[in-house]
């Protein structure tokens, strides 16, 4: 029994669908939906651990081509790769971190002004990675991991919402719903830098945008083509000898690439499809015992709540984004030194076109079109510095070639790790 009851608590999809299961209970679903639930919640979890298998070989391709074509080591942030990457070696203390860091937030959000509610449980189950990542790599270990990890975790997923909610209301209009996405640093910065620079008597709904760019707006098909202009940039850096001798078997080099980046928006793909099932059954079920314990909390929902009050907006911020991850992957080219060696990071375009994209609807909430594209491009030069600080926290886990993206990952990350090292 003992083993049995090991083995659970050390399989992140049982453990996982063991959170799922309880959930429904406690609901007093049905045993049909309980069993539906439970199920699926596994099955997501295998489905985004297959996922990550696509896009982390991918991505392994791509940074051996990087390395050896330009002589330096580029990383491509993506919160689902490394995710899918650590939840082998670290799910145990992700689910237990999660499960009682959603606890976590009630309880602060029925106790404190902090009365939002954060529903975005792919970013709950991220962060809850990434801090177990952290406080296992500081030392800590057992019931004192567990429960620091879920108040920091209660703790962010309550703070967050409550510094986005002043910009939230001039995006909506209203004050009944909150914005919950684990880049809210990024997107505040954002709207100062729109503030700042930019006029909110033009807006960017104003403008009539070329339909025939709408298409972007599918992030499979974005990160597809991002991807590709990138290895075959890489590619061509390499030349097809290498590649078509080391790497792909004597394919085509140009084949190769092409290959590889619509795997790697595959496994993106996957990965989000088996978000999706984890959290199907999940949230609604932590939704419904939240709003019973805390009747006057505001629900803090996921970053595309924001894009139907500008839609054009969302596509200047995901192309402005992108060109601040360019610049920003300049200045640390031109920084780095044999002396002072930098992680080059690499424009990522599943960050820059989510968050991208909400940096500008909250750009054009304080300054317009001016502070769309100005806030934009000042958060995608932020979200390629900000994970500079962060890698040296997450310690030498052989997590090649990627890391975490998103600008709260990286601030709570890189604040947490320095705490923890400096209490050791």
């Amino acid at each position: 029994m003992l083993k049995f009851i090991l083995d659970i608590l050390s399989v992140p999809a049982v453990l996982i669908g063991l959170v799922s299961f309880i959930g429904l209970v406690a609901q007093k679903k049905g045993l049909s939906d309980v069993l539906k639930g439970s199920i699926k919640t596994v099955m997501g979890v295998l489905i985004l651990g297959g996922g990550a298998g696509l896009a982390v070989g991918a991505l392994g391709h791509f940074g051996t081509m990087f390395q050896h074509g330009f002589g330096i080591n580029g990383v491509v942030p993506h919160n689902e790769a490394i995710v899918g990457m650590a939840l082998d070696e670290f799910g145990t203390q992700t689910a237990l971190i999660m499960a009682f860091g959603m606890v976590a937030n009630v309880l602060i959000a029925r106790f404190t002004p902090l009365k939002f509610i954060f529903l975005t449980g792919h970013h709950t189950l991220y962060m809850a990675c990434m801090i177990g990542i952290i406080l296992t790599v500081g030392g800590l270990q057992g019931t004192g991991l567990v429960a620091v990890g879920a108040i920091t975790l209660g703790f962010i997923m309550a703070l967050f919402p409550a510094l986005a909610h002043p910009t939230m209301k001039k995006i909506t209009g209203s004050d009944d719903v909150a914005f919950g996405h684990f880049g809210t640093i990024g997107y505040i910065f954002a709207a100062y830098v729109g503030k700042c620079l930019g006029n909110k008597e033009h807006t960017t709904e104003e403008i009539n945008f070329p339909k025939g760019l709408y298409f972007l707006r599918d992030s499979s098909i974005a990160i597809s083509l991002v991807m590709l202009v990138l290895f075959l940039v890489v590619a061509l850096a390499c030349g097809p000898e290498y590649v078509e001798k080391e790497l792909s078997g004597g394919q085509s080099f140009l084949v190769f690439s092409i290959i590889q980046a619509i795997t790697f928006a595959g496994g993106v793909y996957v990965i989000l499809a088996g978000v999706r099932l984890i959290l199907a059954e999940i949230v609604p079920a932590f939704t419904g015992i939240a709003t019973s314990l805390v009747p006057n909390a505001k629900p803090a929902i996921d970053c595309p709540v924001v894009y139907p009050y500008a839609p054009n907006a969302v596509l200047i911020g995901f192309l402005s984004s992108f060109v601040g991850g360019v610049i920003g992957m300049g200045v640390l080219l031109a920084m780095d030194s044999p002396v002072n060696p930098l992680p080059i990071i690499l424009p990522s375009v599943v960050p820059h076109f989510f968050c991208g994209a909400t940096a500008g609807v909250f750009g054009n909430a304080t300054g317009g079109l001016r502070g769309a594209v100005l806030g934009a491009m000042a958060h995608g030069i932020l979200i390629t510095f900000l994970p500079v600080f962060l890698m040296p926290v997450l310690g030498n886990l052989g997590f090649a070639n990627t890391t975490f993206s998103d600008a709260d990952f990286c601030v709570v990350g890189t604040i947490l790790g320095n705490v923890i090292n400096f209490l050791k």
